[in-house]
């Protein structure tokens, strides 16, 4: 019989750095990965990479980036719905095509990466939007690890646990059980 793996998700908002590392620690994280294609932000500068790097490290917790190949917002203008990049200001969750995401081959290796990492410590995603239903880490990660039989389960902002499988499906991409088959 094999171990099922559970991979946690955060998403940091307008967070302090401390409420985030509190609540990896509630639920026992050892690394988090990164999942932000650009780990930076204007207005919440504690969550930059490298500042955000150091606090993790400081509290006994591995961080690691894969925003290269499990972040929202790919460089391959194949990954678009209208196949080319988005110019200024875009709404990505609706732009991105996952479904074709999630066949590069780049993808599957960051994700295999991920799947092995999570065999090794208990391990969190992490990327900005605190709702899962609105972020790539649930429509693009999370389900692609769905599809490997894999929990997921959200870290909400108040501590509490939301099973990915409980998340409304806002942009009628296909549920996890689904992508099995691409």
């Amino acid at each position: 019989m094999t171990e099922t793996v559970t991979i946690y998700t955060i998403g940091h908002s307008n967070a302090s750095a401390a409420k985030i590392i509190e609540l990896l620690k509630q639920y026992e994280i050892e690394v988090l990965v990164d999942v932000r294609s650009s780990p930076y932000s204007q207005y919440n500068p504690q969550f930059n990479r490298e500042s955000f790097q150091g606090a993790l490290e400081q509290s006994g917790i591995e961080y690691r980036f894969a925003g290269d190949y499990l972040g929202g917002r790919p460089k391959d203008p194949t990954c678009y719905k209208e196949k080319q990049l988005p110019q200024g200001k875009a709404d990505y969750l609706q732009l991105v095509d996952y479904p074709a995401v999630m066949t590069k081959d780049w993808f599957k290796k960051g994700l295999n990466h991920l799947i092995d990492i999570s065999h090794q410590q208990r391990t969190a995603i992490m990327c900005s939007e605190e709702d899962p239903a609105t972020c790539h880490r649930h429509h693009l990660v999370g389900k692609s690890l769905m599809a490997q039989d894999i929990k997921v389960v959200h870290i909400r902002k108040d501590g509490n646990l939301q099973n990915a499988l409980s998340i409304r499906d806002l942009n009628n991409d296909p549920p996890a059980k689904q992508l099995r088959l691409l």
